[in-house]
């Protein structure tokens, strides 16, 4: 299946470039988006984490009176204290600013720890409903998409969900609220004042704007950058062997310069548009607090009024400064995240292609006879794969599939495990449209042998056992013996208990091989799907395989594709395909008797390649039709 969706991506890949290309557009969201994010993301998860938001929210507020508290002390400091030498008041004054700030401290601590928790339990969600969205999605969505361009995409843009909800709440709950209040401190201290310092609000709105649409395409196009980038490194290391065998550091090497190249020119220039409010608040903020202390000491000097009210103002107005200054950067902070957020939602609004009817019901395979009926299928209506096949796969019998590659061998399993849709034609399975059963239920009465064997993450014994998770040790063990594995096992220092290394890599091919066919065995499914299962194994551990998969299949209904006929001469009924068509039909030994046949011409093409081997099997499959034909004459 691998080499399958090989051919898939070469053949989708102009498609999937101009995709790309379209994907790297700048999007232009509405002017409510943001809204309607908060919205959806809140709709999903606000219920759940609703008393903790009133708890962060509660304490976020407290922050906010605690500290718009500060500039009504300073007025009786100045005046009383200072300018009216009530020096009892002192204390009072000392105790109640401490107060002030030991609340700030406990309300700060309960708000932060409280975000991070919902923070890090949304990533945990959307991590696992990201990857059960993937599950279900089709083989068609990952001959689209670069693997490991998808791992990036999704590590860097699971956290904008998070930043979203976060940023939002503490700047409604906490730097708004603050500030309206501080506003309404120094207007209740000063109107005046208060409407000179406020004359910087409209020209900072007019620039954060016109900031925020430029950091929306810039933002959109730097994660695409990094997830290439991420997605390269990830694909190089994974795929080391074949870069030293072709010495391909050097092209590599310069391929992801250019990557980073691009990635740090991305990131600069968003440090750039972003930053840009920086200098504008500043100079905003530095204009209106100068011209506030001016006209103050302008008016002071003129009126011999205690500078109480003033001094308290000036507290309030520094204070209002920094969520000011927050507020200015939170749209600009909530472009990128919505950025983020976008491009985890695009993932899982993707629909399944292949889905299940509404009707459909579980499959319960009585005997496991396989039929294909006139068989069409295309990836794209200008390259047709299959034509009109039809054949029977007897049930509890043997059914091979041979021909050259491209043949279409491998999409005759991927159809029947409605990895894809016909384009005509129907399978059944007993009688039953497998278009009519569910996918769970269809596959779960196969066991399946690819041609490049995947092993995951885990022990040996949890790589077995993925085939049937219920498998208790004995059976693995079983599993592993019959597969021709159990030897090689028990020479690891840890046995069955030793730790697989990223896909396997410390075993050689035919032990992968050979741990996949334990897979198989202990899945204990009716129907046996064998791509190319022997295909990594020497001549000796094929032999060893072989026979275990004979004890296998027997009394299963068996498909195998082979382009060695050594492992098919034994089938009870032989396939032979080409360019996506059946020529040819029959038993080994009925097949070979048309000697301007496609198979007595593979046959006589292998036995000068492999003549030890298939002469072998030949000759015991000429015995058979030998002792057949004397009792039919008998």
């Amino acid at each position: 299946m691998h080499r399958l969706a090989g051919q898939l991506f070469c053949r989708k890949e102009e498609t999937g470039a101009l995709a790309k290309a379209d994907h790297m557009k700048p999007h232009r969201p509405e002017p409510g988006e943001v809204i309607a994010v908060l919205k959806r993301i809140m709709a999903e998860n606000g219920r759940e984490y609703l008393p903790h938001y009133l708890f962060a929210g509660f304490c976020l507020l407290t922050m906010a009176g605690a500290t718009a508290f500060i500039p009504w002390v300073m007025r009786p400091l100045i005046d009383d204290v200072f300018y009216g030498e009530r020096f009892d008041l002192v204390p009072w004054i000392c105790i109640a600013i401490a107060v002030v700030f030991v609340i700030r401290g406990f309300a700060t601590y309960g708000q932060a720890v409280t975000l991070a928790k919902i923070g890090n339990n949304l990533v945990a969600r959307y991590q696992k409903r990201l990857f059960d969205h993937l599950m279900r999605l089709g083989l068609d969505f990952y001959t689209d998409t670069r693997s490991g361009r998808l791992a990036a995409q999704i590590n860097e843009n699971v956290l904008g969900v998070r930043n979203l909800l976060n940023m939002t709440l503490k700047s409604l709950a906490g730097d708004a609220v603050l500030l309206v209040a501080l506003v309404i401190a120094m207007i209740a201290l000063d109107p005046l004042l208060s409407v000179i310092a406020l004359l910087i609000g409209p020209p900072l709105i007019f620039a954060v704007n016109k900031i925020m649409r430029r950091l929306r395409s810039v933002a959109r196009q730097s994660v695409e950058v990094n997830a290439r980038l991420v997605g390269a490194m990830q694909e190089a290391t994974q795929g080391v062997a074949v870069v030293k065998a072709f010495t391909m550091e050097e092209q590599l090497s310069r391929k992801l310069a250019n990557l980073i190249a691009e990635s740090e020119q991305r990131a600069n220039k968003i440090a750039r548009v972003s930053e840009r409010v920086t200098p504008i608040s500043e100079i905003l903020a530095g204009l209106a607090i100068a011209g506030v202390i001016g006209y103050a000491a302008v008016r002071a000097f003129g009126s011999g009024e205690p500078p109480g009210s003033v001094f308290g103002f000036i507290t309030a107005l520094l204070l209002a400064y920094d969520p000011a200054r927050k507020l200015a950067r939170i749209q600009v902070n909530l472009e990128r995240s919505l950025v983020n957020a976008r491009m985890i939602y695009e993932i899982l609004d993707t629909k399944p292609r292949q889905r299940d009817r509404a009707d459909a019901t579980d499959l319960i395979v009585d005997r496991g006879e396989i039929r294909f009926e006139d068989v069409s299928f295309s990836y794209s209506n200008s390259l047709p794969v299959l034509s009109r096949v039809s054949f029977t796969a007897a049930a509890g019998k043997s059914t091979a599939i041979v021909g050259e590659s491209g043949a279409g061998k491998s999409t005759l399993i991927a159809l029947l495990e409605r990895f894809y849709d016909l384009t005509g034609g129907v399978i059944t399975i007993d009688g039953h449209d497998i278009a009519g059963v569910t996918r769970h239920s269809l596959r779960k009465a196969m066991a399946y042998v690819s041609q490049q064997p995947y092993l995951f993450e885990g022990t040996i014994r949890d790589n077995i056992r993925y085939g049937r998770p219920d498998a208790t040790d004995d059976e693995i063990e079983a599993a592993a013996r019959q597969a021709q594995a159990h030897d090689f096992i028990m020479a690891m220092p840890q046995g069955y208990e030793t730790v697989v290394a990223e896909n396997g890599m410390a075993f050689s091919g035919g032990q992968r091989q050979r741990l996949s066919i334990a897979r198989a065995i202990v899945r204990n499914a009716p129907i046996l799907l064998l791509d190319e299962a022997t295909s990594a194994l020497d001549n000796e551990s094929e032999k060893r395989v072989q026979q275990a998969l004979e004890t296998v299949m027997k009394d299963r209904t068996t498909i195998v594709i082979a382009h060695r006929l050594s492992t098919v001469v034994h089938a009870d009924n032989i396939v032979v395909m080409e360019a996506g068509r059946i020529v040819e039909q029959g038993t080994h030994a009925e097949l070979l008797r048309d000697r301007n046949g496609i198979y007595y011409r593979f046959s006589q093409m292998q036995s000068r390649a492999t003549p030890d081997l298939l002469d072998e099997a030949g000759a015991a499959t000429d015995e058979a039709a030998d002792m057949e034909e004397l009792r039919d004459k008998a």
